[in-house]
Protein backbone atom coordinates (compact mmCIF):
# COMPACT_ATOMS: atom_id res chain seq x y z
CA UNK A 1 0.00 0.00 0.00
CA UNK A 2 1.11 3.57 -0.65
CA UNK A 3 2.58 5.53 2.27
CA UNK A 4 1.85 8.88 0.59
CA UNK A 5 -1.66 9.76 1.74
CA UNK A 6 -1.86 12.55 -0.85
CA UNK A 7 -2.31 9.92 -3.54
CA UNK A 8 -3.90 7.11 -1.54
CA UNK A 9 -7.17 5.56 -2.61
CA UNK A 10 -10.04 5.74 -0.13
CA UNK A 11 -12.43 2.90 0.68
CA UNK A 12 -15.72 4.11 2.16
CA UNK A 13 -17.34 1.45 4.31
CA UNK A 14 -21.04 1.85 5.08
CA UNK A 15 -22.71 -0.57 7.53
CA UNK A 16 -26.44 -0.74 6.82
CA UNK A 17 -29.64 -2.18 8.21
CA UNK A 18 -32.84 -1.14 6.45
CA UNK A 19 -31.38 2.00 4.90
CA UNK A 20 -32.80 1.75 1.36
CA UNK A 21 -34.27 5.25 1.47
CA UNK A 22 -31.06 6.92 2.60
CA UNK A 23 -28.83 4.84 0.36
CA UNK A 24 -30.82 5.72 -2.74
CA UNK A 25 -30.36 9.45 -2.00
CA UNK A 26 -26.74 9.55 -0.86
CA UNK A 27 -24.92 6.85 -2.82
CA UNK A 28 -25.12 8.25 -6.38
CA UNK A 29 -23.06 11.36 -5.55
CA UNK A 30 -20.61 9.33 -3.48
CA UNK A 31 -20.10 6.78 -6.25
CA UNK A 32 -19.39 9.52 -8.77
CA UNK A 33 -16.42 10.77 -6.72
CA UNK A 34 -13.05 9.84 -8.27
CA UNK A 35 -10.45 8.00 -6.21
CA UNK A 36 -12.77 6.04 -3.94
CA UNK A 37 -14.47 2.70 -3.69
CA UNK A 38 -17.74 2.24 -1.81
CA UNK A 39 -18.54 -0.91 0.15
CA UNK A 40 -22.01 -1.33 1.61
CA UNK A 41 -21.98 -3.98 4.32
CA UNK A 42 -25.55 -5.04 4.94
CA UNK A 43 -26.56 -6.72 8.17
CA UNK A 44 -29.66 -8.53 6.88
CA UNK A 45 -32.01 -5.73 5.89
CA UNK A 46 -35.67 -6.59 5.43
CA UNK A 47 -36.04 -3.85 2.82
CA UNK A 48 -34.09 -3.72 -0.44
CA UNK A 49 -31.02 -1.90 0.89
CA UNK A 50 -28.50 -4.39 -0.48
CA UNK A 51 -30.16 -4.65 -3.90
CA UNK A 52 -30.46 -0.86 -4.16
CA UNK A 53 -26.79 -0.37 -3.30
CA UNK A 54 -25.71 -3.02 -5.79
CA UNK A 55 -27.86 -1.56 -8.56
CA UNK A 56 -26.31 1.87 -7.97
CA UNK A 57 -22.81 0.42 -8.36
CA UNK A 58 -21.55 -0.12 -4.83
CA UNK A 59 -19.75 -3.28 -3.78
CA UNK A 60 -22.15 -5.12 -1.45
CA UNK A 61 -21.21 -7.52 1.33
CA UNK A 62 -23.82 -9.40 3.34
CA UNK A 63 -23.01 -10.40 6.92
CA UNK A 64 -24.91 -10.88 10.17
CA UNK A 65 -26.08 -7.71 11.90
CA UNK A 66 -23.70 -5.90 14.24
CA UNK A 67 -22.05 -2.61 13.35
CA UNK A 68 -18.58 -3.60 14.55
CA UNK A 69 -18.56 -6.89 12.65
CA UNK A 70 -20.03 -5.21 9.57
CA UNK A 71 -17.36 -2.51 9.50
CA UNK A 72 -14.59 -5.05 10.09
CA UNK A 73 -15.90 -7.17 7.22
CA UNK A 74 -15.89 -4.12 4.98
CA UNK A 75 -12.35 -3.22 6.00
CA UNK A 76 -11.18 -6.74 5.24
CA UNK A 77 -12.63 -6.56 1.71
CA UNK A 78 -11.48 -2.98 1.04
CA UNK A 79 -8.70 -2.16 -1.43
CA UNK A 80 -7.93 1.40 -0.34
CA UNK A 81 -4.97 2.65 1.65
CA UNK A 82 -7.40 4.78 3.67
CA UNK A 83 -10.59 3.49 5.30
CA UNK A 84 -13.52 5.86 5.90
CA UNK A 85 -16.37 4.49 8.02
CA UNK A 86 -19.63 6.25 7.23
CA UNK A 87 -23.18 5.80 8.55
CA UNK A 88 -25.86 5.02 6.01
CA UNK A 89 -27.81 8.20 6.82
CA UNK A 90 -24.82 10.53 6.49
CA UNK A 91 -23.59 12.41 3.43
CA UNK A 92 -20.25 14.08 2.77
CA UNK A 93 -19.63 17.46 1.18
CA UNK A 94 -17.70 17.81 -2.10
CA UNK A 95 -13.96 18.05 -1.62
CA UNK A 96 -13.73 15.48 1.17
CA UNK A 97 -11.25 13.26 -0.68
CA UNK A 98 -8.44 15.83 -0.75
CA UNK A 99 -9.07 16.88 2.86
CA UNK A 100 -8.98 13.29 4.14
CA UNK A 101 -5.76 12.56 2.27
CA UNK A 102 -4.11 15.77 3.44
CA UNK A 103 -5.12 15.17 7.06
CA UNK A 104 -3.56 11.72 7.22
CA UNK A 105 -0.42 13.03 5.52
CA UNK A 106 0.22 15.38 8.44
CA UNK A 107 2.85 14.38 10.98
CA UNK A 108 1.38 13.04 14.20
CA UNK A 109 -2.16 12.54 12.88
CA UNK A 110 -3.46 9.02 13.49
CA UNK A 111 -7.02 9.43 12.26
CA UNK A 112 -9.72 11.98 11.65
CA UNK A 113 -13.39 12.81 11.32
CA UNK A 114 -15.62 15.52 9.89
CA UNK A 115 -17.42 18.41 11.54
CA UNK A 116 -20.90 17.26 12.56
CA UNK A 117 -23.92 18.81 10.88
CA UNK A 118 -27.45 17.58 11.60
CA UNK A 119 -30.05 17.78 8.85
CA UNK A 120 -32.79 19.72 10.61
CA UNK A 121 -33.84 23.30 11.36
CA UNK A 122 -34.66 23.14 15.07
CA UNK A 123 -32.39 25.36 17.21
CA UNK A 124 -31.71 22.51 19.66
CA UNK A 125 -29.90 20.62 16.91
CA UNK A 126 -27.49 23.55 16.56
CA UNK A 127 -26.65 23.17 20.24
CA UNK A 128 -26.00 19.44 19.74
CA UNK A 129 -23.75 20.24 16.79
CA UNK A 130 -21.77 22.81 18.77
CA UNK A 131 -21.24 20.46 21.70
CA UNK A 132 -20.27 17.56 19.45
CA UNK A 133 -17.82 19.65 17.47
CA UNK A 134 -16.29 21.12 20.63
CA UNK A 135 -15.78 17.59 21.99
CA UNK A 136 -14.37 16.41 18.69
CA UNK A 137 -11.99 19.32 18.16
CA UNK A 138 -10.71 19.92 21.68
CA UNK A 139 -11.05 16.49 23.29
CA UNK A 140 -10.29 14.62 20.05
CA UNK A 141 -13.27 12.31 20.58
CA UNK A 142 -15.42 12.24 17.43
CA UNK A 143 -18.25 9.72 17.19
CA UNK A 144 -19.25 7.47 14.33
CA UNK A 145 -21.85 9.84 12.88
CA UNK A 146 -18.97 12.19 11.99
CA UNK A 147 -17.36 9.67 9.62
CA UNK A 148 -14.14 8.27 11.08
CA UNK A 149 -11.17 7.77 8.75
CA UNK A 150 -7.84 6.04 9.33
CA UNK A 151 -5.08 4.40 7.32
CA UNK A 152 -5.72 0.76 6.52
CA UNK A 153 -2.35 -0.17 8.02
CA UNK A 154 -3.09 1.40 11.40
CA UNK A 155 -6.61 -0.02 11.47
CA UNK A 156 -5.22 -3.51 10.89
CA UNK A 157 -2.51 -3.00 13.51
CA UNK A 158 -5.19 -2.16 16.08
CA UNK A 159 -7.15 -5.28 15.21
CA UNK A 160 -10.17 -3.46 13.81
CA UNK A 161 -13.23 -2.39 15.74
CA UNK A 162 -13.64 -4.23 19.06
CA UNK A 163 -16.34 -6.90 19.03
CA UNK A 164 -18.82 -4.85 21.09
CA UNK A 165 -22.60 -4.59 20.58
CA UNK A 166 -22.37 -0.83 21.26
CA UNK A 167 -19.67 1.82 21.83
CA UNK A 168 -17.42 0.26 19.20
CA UNK A 169 -16.64 3.65 17.63
CA UNK A 170 -16.01 5.25 21.04
CA UNK A 171 -13.55 2.53 21.97
CA UNK A 172 -11.82 2.63 18.59
CA UNK A 173 -11.26 6.38 18.86
CA UNK A 174 -9.81 5.92 22.36
CA UNK A 175 -7.32 3.42 20.93
CA UNK A 176 -6.48 5.68 18.00
CA UNK A 177 -5.74 8.59 20.36
CA UNK A 178 -2.93 6.55 21.86
CA UNK A 179 -1.33 6.45 18.41
CA UNK A 180 -1.57 10.12 17.54
CA UNK A 181 -3.80 13.12 17.04
CA UNK A 182 -7.42 12.80 15.89
CA UNK A 183 -8.03 15.66 13.47
CA UNK A 184 -11.49 17.14 12.93
CA UNK A 185 -11.90 18.52 9.42
CA UNK A 186 -13.76 21.79 8.79
CA UNK A 187 -15.79 20.03 6.10
CA UNK A 188 -19.13 18.76 7.39
CA UNK A 189 -20.65 15.30 7.50
CA UNK A 190 -24.41 15.88 7.41
CA UNK A 191 -26.36 13.23 9.28
CA UNK A 192 -30.09 12.63 9.59
CA UNK A 193 -31.93 14.18 12.54
CA UNK A 194 -34.15 11.12 12.90
CA UNK A 195 -32.51 9.86 16.12
CA UNK A 196 -33.18 13.15 17.87
CA UNK A 197 -36.65 13.49 16.33
CA UNK A 198 -37.71 10.04 17.51
CA UNK A 199 -37.28 10.60 21.24
CA UNK A 200 -36.62 14.31 21.48
CA UNK A 201 -33.33 16.16 21.71
CA UNK A 202 -33.06 16.29 25.50
CA UNK A 203 -34.01 12.66 26.10
CA UNK A 204 -31.69 11.40 23.36
CA UNK A 205 -28.78 13.49 24.62
CA UNK A 206 -29.25 12.39 28.23
CA UNK A 207 -29.48 8.72 27.23
CA UNK A 208 -26.33 8.97 25.14
CA UNK A 209 -24.38 10.55 28.01
CA UNK A 210 -25.69 7.99 30.51
CA UNK A 211 -24.51 5.17 28.25
CA UNK A 212 -21.05 6.73 27.87
CA UNK A 213 -20.64 7.26 31.62
CA UNK A 214 -21.91 3.75 32.37
CA UNK A 215 -19.45 2.29 29.86
CA UNK A 216 -16.55 4.18 31.45
CA UNK A 217 -17.69 2.93 34.86
CA UNK A 218 -17.54 -0.67 33.66
CA UNK A 219 -21.16 -1.56 32.86
CA UNK A 220 -21.18 -4.46 30.40
CA UNK A 221 -21.69 -3.42 26.76
CA UNK A 222 -24.41 -6.07 26.43
CA UNK A 223 -26.39 -4.30 29.15
CA UNK A 224 -25.82 -0.92 27.51
CA UNK A 225 -26.98 -2.26 24.16
CA UNK A 226 -30.19 -3.46 25.77
CA UNK A 227 -30.76 -0.03 27.33
CA UNK A 228 -30.19 1.59 23.93
CA UNK A 229 -32.63 -0.74 22.15
CA UNK A 230 -35.31 -0.11 24.75
CA UNK A 231 -35.13 3.67 24.64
Amino acid sequence: MSTDRKTSNISIIIPTLNEAGCISKFLPELLSTPGIEVLVVDGGSSDNTADTAKALGAKVIRVSAGKASQMNAGAKAACGDILLFLHGDTRLAPGFVAQVRNALNQTGVAAGAFRLKIDGGFWGLRVIEWLANFRSRFLQMPYGDQGIFVSADLFAALGGFPALPIMEDFEMVRRLKRKGRIKTLPLAATTSARRWQKLGILRTTVMNQVIIIAYLLGVKPQTLAQWYREK
